[in-house]
């Protein structure tokens, strides 16, 4: 709740090409040269990010590592260092943090923030939090600055994209109450929350192309349409959203999604990407000392319909291997081949005391300083430092 009078302040912040930008602060002579961090070609690896001048080729994440050699053959490949991602995420979560209590992280590299109860103006602050992060850590980051997250959001889109050369955007753009409306009338439809492709599709069919024609569109038949899903594109199209800023205090589960550029329908990359997914799920559940009874498996289709399938196990996990083993059982069962926008795999249904194991589970000295070895491995040297055979 907002104890102010007026409209809220929402800072939407996300860091421009964050693991590519990690990558160059260990080694700066990637910097204004085309490269990607993934996995190798040869192994049917997927670019995880990629810098600006390899973007300009054409190439995008997501996309197969094989193809963005072929539109780059000089393409350079970065082994991506998860550890090191999620450690320089949290220092920037610190940032905003020390602006405001109420900040809403969605991925490892995206937050918003409600400064509604800040004397200054929004987009001041923003400024302000891009220096201190650019001056602070060295990451370039882009802000959209509006009354509500969904335009927050979509300014930061539009920012970035109006953004151009090799360099990260570094863009702000604020849209001023009241104009949440017009700023969004001009924009293509696929701009909006919730419209993917089929959606675009059966928009364009009535002659709605913008985010404007679905503002002037009667809601009545755009609820007849599409149902509650029609109820919402109404109002996010007029540049209205309600939704507070989520603050978990309590962790009640540990998870990680990816949303593909392009919709996925190859099983070999939804199997690689929830490999990657499992490994740092368990990483971030190790160093928390937590453990799971439920492993949790999230699918989008195409059209944004999204379901999600959970298996509870007899003793709580943490491990890479059992996570990817269940999530890869539920993926059988709820994928049937259709094109996939979003997978994610996530552990909840945490014990007491995580890590309990019984007497006949104990683990003798050697596997104990194994497993220790591994760890700090893949700490040092990143996550694929280490990996099974199958891998």
């Amino acid at each position: 709740m907002n104890p102010r009078p007026g409209p809220r302040k929402i800072i939407h912040l996300d860091l421009d090409a964050f693991f590519c930008a990690v990558e160059e602060l260990r080694d700066p002579a990637l910097a204004g040269r085309a490269f990607a961090v993934g996995g190798p070609p040869e192994s049917r690896g997927v670019v995880a990010s990629c810098s600006y001048p390899a973007r300009r080729l054409g190439i995008h994440s997501a996309m197969p590592m094989a193809r963005a050699v072929r539109l780059c053959p000089q393409l350079i490949i970065v082994p991506a260092r998860h550890g090191a991602y999620s450690a320089t995420s949290r220092q920037v979560m610190a940032r905003l943090h020390a602006l405001t209590p109420l900040v809403e992280q969605i991925s490892i590299d995206e937050a918003f923030l409600d400064v509604s109860d800040r004397s200054e103006p929004a987009e001041a602050l923003a400024r302000q939090l891009q220096a201190v992060i650019r001056a602070e850590l060295n990451l370039p980051c882009s802000l959209g600055v509006a009354s509500n997250k969904l335009v927050a959001k979509i300014a930061n889109n539009v920012g970035k994209a109006a953004a151009r050369g090799d360099s990260p955007p570094s863009a702000i753009l604020a849209v001023p109450p009241g104009e949440e409306a017009a700023f969004l009338a001009p924009l293509p439809a696929e701009a909006l929350w919730g419209v993917g492709p089929r959606t675009a599709e059966r928009l364009a069919a009535l002659g709605l192309h913008t985010i404007g024609d679905i503002a002037r569109w009667p809601e009545a038949d755009l609820v007849r349409r599409f149902g509650k899903h029609g109820a919402d594109l109404a109002r996010h199209a007029r540049g209205i959203d309600d939704r507070p800023i989520v603050v978990e205090h309590e962790r009640k589960s540990v998870s990680q999604e990816t949303t593909f550029s392009r919709d996925v329908s190859d099983r070999a990359w939804l199997e690689q990407t929830l490999t990657e997914q499992a490994q740092d799920v368990s990483r971030i559940l190790r160093v928390q000392q937590l453990a799971g009874t439920t492993v949790k498996l999230k699918l989008r289709w195409a059209d944004f319909t999204t379901l999600t399938r959970q298996a509870t196990l007899p003793q709580p996990v943490d491990d890479a291997a059992t996570i990817l083993a269940t999530a890869r059982t539920l993926l059988a069962r709820a994928w049937q081949g259709q094109p996939v926008r979003l997978i994610g795999v996530g552990v909840s249904g945490f014990q007491e005391a995580a890590r309990q194991m019984s007497l006949w589970e104990q683990p003798d000295a050697r596997t104990e300083r194994l497993s220790e070895v591994v760890q700090e491995l893949r700490r040092r040297y990143g996550e694929q430092a280490l990996r099974r055979g199958a891998s």
